[in-house]
C-alpha cells in the first residue's frame, strides 16, 4: 500500500466548502457513452430514455454505499428513485482518492455527490425554461421531471438529456438544508436483489473465457522465503500447466480449477528459508510492550498539568492481542496482461494503490493498469492490502493467460496482516467525592502506518486523530504514545485503535466509578455535564453530543429499571470517526462464561441518510466486536501464526448472538462515520457488566472468565 494513512484520506478526500450556495468543481466524465446523453460531471448520466445511472466511486462490502452513495445525489437531482441504476467505479483519476476505509464514504461523498446532483438539476431546467421560452425561476424540479409552475407543462429528464449537455455547467448551484424526500428515508439496498437471485459478483465469482486458476504456496513463518523446491511431483497433477516461483516467497501452481491448483500445491516439496524471526512468538512480543523504553513516550494530548494533581490515585494496565479481519471471502484477484495492458478484477477497498503498485512491477504505466472493483465479501480493512491483486498481475504475465488468484481460509489467516497488540497503562487522580481531577492514559504498541512508512502526526501514528479520542473534561489529561517495532504484518482492521483506546479508557472509567461508589452511567453523565469543545489535533469534539448518545443508550436500555434476577449490565461510550457512539450490553453468567442477551445501542453520526443501511451497520458493529471481545486472538509460536481457520478463531455464532437495538440521535449535521464507531463502546461495556455480576476486572481480551 501506498504511503498514505487513513487520515490522510480523509483529509484529501474531504470537499472543502459548506453551506446553502455552494461553488462547483466537479470531474468530467467526458464524452457520455450514449448519443444524446446528458453527463455533466463524472457522477451522473442521463440518456435520451430517461435511465439515470450513478456511478459509485467506494467498494461495496456490505456497508451499503451502492445505495446510499446514489441516494445523496438523487436527492439534490430531485429524481425519481425507481429510475436509478448504479454503476461501480474502477480505479480512476476523477474522483480523488477512491480508498473505502475509515468509515469515510458517506462523510467525505457527501458535498460532491450532493453538488453532483444540483448541478445537474440546474442544468436541466435551464433545458427545460429554453424550451419552453420561460423564466427560469418559473420552473422546478421534482420526480424526474422540470414542471412549469404557472401551466403545469412538464418535461422529462430523458427528454431534456440532449439539450442540457449542451449547456456551460454551472458554477454555483443552491443546495437543499432539508425537506428530503430520499435521504433520510429507510430505502431498500440496490443491490440485495442481485445477492439473493445469485447473480452479484464478488471477486471470487468472477470468469472470462480461457482464464486459468491458480494457489500459491507462501512461507507461513514472518519474513520467511523461498530457499529451494521439487515441482516434479506438482506438474504430473492433473489440470496443472505451471509451476514456479513468482517471487521471494511464493510458488505459484497454476492448474484448470482452482481445486486441482491446491491439490498439486500439497504435491509440493518447498525447503524454505526461516528467517530471523523463526522464534517469535507471543510471550516475546507481550513482553517487548512491558519492557519498552517509556522514556521515549511522545504526548499527543494534553490539558493542564497532570503531575501538579493532588488526590488518591488509582491505576490499571490493559492488553490487546493481535487480531484477524476474517473476512468471509478470502482473497482473490484476477488478472489479464496483455502485454501493453492489464486488466485486474479484485475485491479491493483500494483501486487506485492496486494500479499503482501493480504498474511498475509488470512494467507498465498507471494508465496501462485497468482495475476493476468486484463486490466485496468482507472487508473490515483487510482489503486495504492488494497483495493478491499484485500476485494476479505478475503471474498472468508469467503464464501469458488470465488467470485467477484464490486464497484458502488457512492463507488468509496465516499470512494475512492483523490489527497490532497493545499496552495500555492508566493513571487517574481523584477528589475527596471520587471525581477524576488527573487523567493519563500512555498506549505501547507498534504503528501500522509506522511500518508502511507513512509519516506520523505530532510523533503518534497518523490515524490517532481520528481514533484516539478523550472527551471528557477533566482538568488534566496526558495521553502518550510508545512506539515499538514488531516483524509481524500489521493492518487496518474495523474500528483499528479506537477500539483498543475504548477498551482501556472506558474500562478505566468504570473502574473510577466503582471506586468512588457511583453508578456507572451517572459518572459518566456528570463528568459530561457542561457543555464543552474539545479542541482534539485539527478535530473539535463536543461533550453534549456525547452526552445526548449516551443518555439515549441508557433510557433505551431503562437503565434504572431493575433487571430480572440473574441478569446485570454495564455501559460504556466513546467518539471516533467524528461520531459518538454508546452501548448498554446485558448478561448472565453461565458455567462456561457471559451470555450476552440484549445490546441497546446508540449513535450520532449526523445527518443519516439510510436509517436502514446504519440499522444493519450497527448490528454488524455489535456482532463484530462481540467476537474481538470474547474470542479474537492471533498467537505466534516459532515464528507462525497459530489460528488457521474458523475453528481456532470462532466468530460469534447465530445461536450465540444477543437482541440488539439499534437507535440513533437525530441530527441535521453533516455526515460523519457509521460502519466503526459502535464497535469500540461494546468491549467495555461487556467488560462493566461482568464485573457487576462477578465483581472481577477484565483488563484483557479476548475475556477469559
Amino acid at each position: 500500500m501506498t504511503a498514505l494513512s487513513r487520515r490522510g484520506f480523509l483529509k484529501t478526500s474531504t470537499a472543502a466548502g459548506a453551506g446553502l450556495v455552494i461553488g462547483i468543481y466537479l470531474p468530467s466524465r467526458g464524452q457520455a457513452e450514449a448519443e444524446g446523453a446528458f453527463s455533466p460531471n463524472a457522477y451522473l448520466t442521463i440518456t435520451p430514455e430517461g435511465k439515470i445511472t450513478i456511478v459509485v466511486a467506494r467498494s461495496e462490502m456490505g456497508q451499503g454505499v451502492r445505495t446510499s452513495l446514489p441516494m445523496i445525489l438523487a436527492e439534490e437531482l430531485e429524481a425519481d428513485w425507481k429510475q436509478i441504476a448504479i454503476e461501480q467505479a474502477g480505479a480512476s483519476t476523477l474522483f480523488g482518492d477512491q480508498t473505502t476505509g475509515g468509515s469515510a464514504s458517506v462523510r467525505t461523498t457527501w458535498d460532491p455527490m450532493r453538488k453532483a446532483g444540483a448541478q445537474a438539476r440546474e442544468m436541466l431546467i435551464s433545458a427545460a425554461a429554453q424550451k419552453w421560452n420561460v423564466p427560469r425561476e418559473n420552473c422546478k424540479a421534482n420526480s424526474s421531471f422540470v414542471i412549469h409552475a404557472a401551466s403545469g407543462r412538464k418535461l422529462s429528464y430523458g427528454e431534456l438529456a440532449t439539450a442540457a449537455g449542451k449547456l456551460p455547467i454551472p458554477d454555483r448551484a443552491q443546495l437543499k438544508t432539508g425537506g428530503y424526500k430520499i435521504v433520510g428515508k429507510s430505502t431498500p439496498r440496490l443491490d440485495t436483489p442481485s445477492k439473493v437471485n445469485g447473480s452479484a459478483v464478488y471477486g471470487i465469482d468472477f470468469r472470462v473465457p480461457g482464464m486459468k486458476y491458480a494457489a500459491l504456496a507462501r512461507c507461513e513463518v514472518i519474513g520467511g522465503k523461498v530457499a529451494d523446491f521439487d515441482a516434479a511431483a506438482a506438474k504430473q497433477m492433473p489440470g496443472v500447466t505451471f509451476v514456479d516461483k513468482i517471487s521471494d516467497s511464493a510458488i505459484a501452481v497454476v492448474a484448470d480449477s482452482t481445486w486441482n491448483a491446491i491439490k498439486a500445491r500439497r504435491a509440493l516439496k518447498v525447503t524454505w528459508d526461516e528467517g530471523p524471526h523463526k522464534d517469535l512468538n507471543s510471550k516475546s512480543i507481550s513482553d517487548s510492550l512491558h519492557n519498552a523504553d517509556e522514556s521515549k513516550a511522545v504526548k499527543f494530548f494534553s490539558v493542564g498539568d497532570v503531575s501538579k494533581a493532588d488526590g488518591r490515585k488509582i491505576e490499571a494496565i490493559y492488553e490487546l492481542p493481535f487480531m484477524a479481519h476474517a473476512p468471509m471471502e478470502p482473497g482473490n484477484s484476477t488478472a489479464h496482461f496483455r502485454g501493453t495492458e492489464c486488466e485486474i478484477w479484485a475485491p479491493t477497498q483500494v483501486p487506485q494503490d492496486c494500479r499503482d503498485t501493480i504498474a511498475p512491477l509488470i512494467g507498465l504505466k498507471p494508465d496501462q493498469v485497468k482495475v476493476n472493483v468486484t463486490l466485496i465479501g468482507g472487508g473490515f480493512g483487510r482489503r486495504l492490502e492488494h497483495d493478491y491483486a499484485v500476485e494476479a498481475a505478475l503471474l498472468s504475465k508469467a503464464i501469458n493467460a488470465p488467470v485467477k488468484i484464490t486464497w484458502t481460509r488457512e492463507d488468509d489467516m496465516r499470512c494475512s496482516t492483523y490489527r497490532p497488540v497493545s499496552l495500555h497503562k492508566l493513571s487517574a487522580t481523584l477528589d475527596a467525592n471520587g471525581w477524576p481531577i488527573a487523567f493519563t492514559h500512555r498506549i505501547i504498541g507498534p504503528s501500522i502506518n509506522g511500518q508502511k512508512g507513512s509519516q506520523s502526526v505530532q510523533g503518534v501514528d497518523a490515524d490517532f486523530p481520528d481514533e484516539c479520542s478523550f472527551i471528557y473534561p477533566v482538568p488534566n489529561v496526558a495521553l502518550e504514545y510508545v512506539i515499538t517495532e514488531t516483524p509481524v504484518p500489521l493492518g487496518w482492521m474495523r474500528s483499528v485503535y479506537a477500539l483498543q483506546m475504548a477498551f482501556a479508557s472506558e474500562s478505566f472509567i468504570d473502574e473510577l466509578a466503582a471506586s468512588a461508589g457511583k453508578d456507572p452511567l451517572e459518572y459518566r453523565l456528570h463528568l459530561l455535564t457542561e457543555d464543552s469543545d474539545v479542541k482534539y489535533f485539527d478535530a473539535t469534539w463536543h461533550t453534549s453530543r456525547l452526552r445526548r448518545v449516551l443518555q439515549l443508550a441508557a433510557d433505551k436500555a431503562e437503565w434504572k429499571k431493575p433487571l430480572p434476577p440473574g441478569r446485570h449490565r454495564g455501559i460504556a461510550c466513546f467518539g471516533c470517526f467524528s461520531s459518538y457512539a454508546a452501548e448498554v450490553v446485558e448478561i448472565s453468567i453461565e458455567k462456561d462464561g457471559p451470555r450476552v442477551h440484549r445490546v441497546l445501542a446508540a449513535i450520532d453520526c449526523g445527518q443519516v441518510v439510510n436509517p436502514n443501511i446504519l440499522d444493519q451497520q450497527i448490528h454488524s458493529a455489535v456482532i463484530y466486536g462481540l467476537t474481538n471481545a470474547l474470542r479474537a486472538q492471533i498467537t505466534i509460536e516459532n515464528g507462525r501464526v497459530m489460528q488457521s481457520n474458523f475453528n481456532d478463531y470462532e466468530p460469534i455464532r447465530m445461536s450465540e448472538a444477543p437482541i440488539i437495538e439499534a437507535h440513533f440521535v437525530s441530527s441535521t449535521e453533516p455526515p460523519s462515520g457509521a460502519g466503526e464507531p459502535p464497535v469500540p463502546p461494546l468491549a467495555p461495556a461487556l467488560c462493566s457488566a461482568i464485573y457487576a455480576a462477578t465483581k472481577k476486572r477484565i483488563r484483557a481480551l479476548p475475556i477469559q472468565t
